[in-house]
């Protein structure tokens, strides 16, 4: 285990997988819990492994309420922002709705400038180019709103590090809000108020919004303040889940009661633009789920940004008729469909690079450089090459005279602390533990890529390096009922915090119809049972285990890991199995 294997077919390097079992949990509570609910204990189990001990908490847990949301006015300068706001509306100044250009920035301007339009028509809104400005606050855009007469900027999803462009704003005349969620420097802007439940003197109750949720949070003050009942804010709430699922924040706490209603909202009366983009993913009306928005609705948002402008995406969410979303939606598809082509493309170069020792370094981290690259996709780039190698990867491009791009981790590694740890060299960086971009001079690359190549080293050990399947339970077949599945579903939104529970089964076989699918034969498609199973052969898909195909076929034992999913399909559902890994299993004696 743990050791690389190089596959000469196509000269990819793979780690084994290490199935870790989770920490065992109270039986004796368990037991209680499974008489008290009347559920399978596996279930139970799940439910103690996320501290819902009780009776009472399972029913929170399994009827989230908007009752539990906590008050917006125990954020800190949350008083201040909405007495700014009401004083620009009052007055009829022009107030710009700022944000970034991925997909939660896109949504939260898109929920706060939809508000605000219902009560003044001095509001528009500002995404800048990431081409041209980069990511967050820029000078160009200070000056575009100093131009236009704008005495209010509303920042969000950004601004919590742009000290220097709140200071600018305000020799324009121009008062700046800020709602963000990234992690602040020791100083703060000298903004008139400053929205971050991660702020140090903030006593909110839950530091972990999406930046779309810290302005919800202004707009739920606002409506409090004026009377305004909470049922009017609902129809926001399927912006507010895409950008929860999006930005992969935990789903836990109030990120879940939003995320919980926000499908009800996506699922029952979207908005126009989401509707478009839910039928140009080809998803089910109704059944959309969290994994829909990461996959399908999430990365086309994204694709405006990273091949034409963010605009785009905020116009298509604020579409007020079929005809104009149904337009933009198709748009924004077909940025989608370029930027994939793109991102295979440059994915492919990348992984050369790799193999032919071109990259910077290829020792404890991956990085890899060319000039050439589109900026807009080098973070999902990342993302392909930790899949491929898992290591803390950045892929870097060039853009405006300097060195730029994204950077992704592997479970356990702080990716930030890393580039944190050379902010020296750096022009500018910003992001999360597992996700960040950077900026710097290309003569600082060789000094940066051995920094990087240090800290990595210092910081990483076998356990971490070591791609683990995290298992939440065994499983049989024979278990998998329909009352089973059914309070399953009720654990959902999942995300991080309250994962997708990840189950095994052991000796398993394919029923002989197991068949490889996908445009070039990639996929596993199989039908497995169990021998001590009264069911029939339960269906389970492989992505990218076409490998394994052979060793199946014959016949032989496997032990498998895997969700549980629902697939629906022109109005009839299916259980599905999806595998997250494959092993050899034994032969019952």
């Amino acid at each position: 285990m743990g050791i690389f294997v190089l596959m000469a077919a196509d000269n990819k390097l793979q780690k084994e997988k290490i199935w870790v079992p989770r920490a065992e949990v109270d039986a004796e509570t368990v037991s209680r819990l499974s008489a008290e609910l009347g559920i399978d204990p596996v279930l139970s189990t799940l439910l103690v492994q996320r501290g819902i001990r009780t009776f009472e908490e399972a029913r929170s847990f399994f009827r989230p309420s908007l009752a539990a949301l906590h008050d917006p006015f125990l954020m800190k300068d949350m008083a201040k922002a909405v007495d700014r706001l009401d004083e620009a509306i009052s007055k009829g100044q022009h107030i710009l709705v700022y944000g970034d250009y991925d997909v939660d920035g896109t949504t939260a301007v898109a929920l706060v400038y939809s508000f605000l339009k219902r009560f003044t028509d001095a509001v528009d809104f500002y995404i800048p180019d990431r081409y041209d400005e980069g990511y967050g606050v820029s000078l160009k855009g200070m000056d575009w709103a100093a131009e236009h007469g704008f005495s209010l900027i509303i920042t969000l999803d950004c601004g919590i590090k742009a000290i220097d462009k709140v200071s600018y704003a305000a020799s324009k005349g121009i008062d700046v809000i800020i709602c963000d969620h990234h992690l602040p420097d020791s100083s703060l802007p000298q903004a008139v108020a400053v929205l971050d439940p991660k702020r140090e003197d903030c006593s909110y109750p839950f530091d972990d919004l999406s930046g779309c949720g810290v302005g919800f949070k202004l707009v739920q003050a606002f409506a409090q303040r004026h009377g305004i009942p909470f049922d009017e804010l609902l129809p926001l709430l399927d912006l507010l889940v895409v950008s929860i699922a999006s930005d992969l924040v935990s789903v836990v706490g109030e990120n879940r009661i939003l995320a919980y209603y926000g499908l009800k909202q996506l699922n029952g009366s979207p908005r126009k633009g989401l509707k478009a983009l839910i039928d140009l993913s080809n998803l089910e009306p109704s059944h959309v789920t969290i994994d829909d928005i990461v996959f399908k609705i999430g990365p086309r948002l994204n694709a405006a940004g990273r091949m034409e402008s963010g605009r785009l995406a905020v116009e298509l969410l604020t579409a007020s008729d079929d005809r104009a979303a149904a337009a933009i939606g198709s748009k924004i598809n077909d940025n989608n469909n370029e930027r994939k082509n793109i991102d295979r493309e440059i994915t492919r170069e990348a992984l050369e690079m790799v193999t032919t020792g071109k990259c910077l370094s290829f020792g404890n981290a991956t990085i890899v450089y060319n000039p050439d690259w589109n900026k807009g996709v080098v973070g999902i780039v990342a993302s392909r090459l930790v899949e491929q190698y898992y290591k803390p990867t950045f892929v870097l491009t060039r853009s405006n005279g300097f060195v730029t791009g994204s950077a992704r981790s592997i479970k356990g590694f702080d990716l930030y602390g890393s580039i944190e740890h050379c902010s020296d060299l750096l022009e500018n960086f910003g992001g999360h533990i597992y996700a960040a971009g950077l900026t710097l001079r290309e003569e600082n690359l060789p000094e940066f890529t051995r920094r990087i190549e240090e800290y990595v080293g210092a910081h990483l050990n076998t356990e971490i390096s070591t791609p683990i399947v995290d298992v939440d339970a065994k499983l049989n077949f024979s278990q998998i009922t329909p009352k089973f599945f059914r309070i399953l579903k009720q654990f959902q939104p999942f995300g991080p915090g309250n994962s997708s529970p990840v189950f095994q089964t052991d000796n398993v076989y394919d029923d002989g119809t197991g068949r490889k699918v996908g445009p070039s034969g990639q996929h596993l498609k199989l039908e497995l049972i169990q021998e001590d199973s009264v069911y029939k052969p339960v269906p389970a898909i492989g992505f990218n285990m076409a490998e394994n195909f052979d060793y199946i076929k014959a016949g032989n034992p496997i032990d498998v890991c895997y969700y549980l999913v629902e697939n629906y399909y022109r109005g009839s559902s299916t259980l599905q199995l999806r595998l997250k890994d494959i092993k050899e299993g034994k032969d019952p004696v």
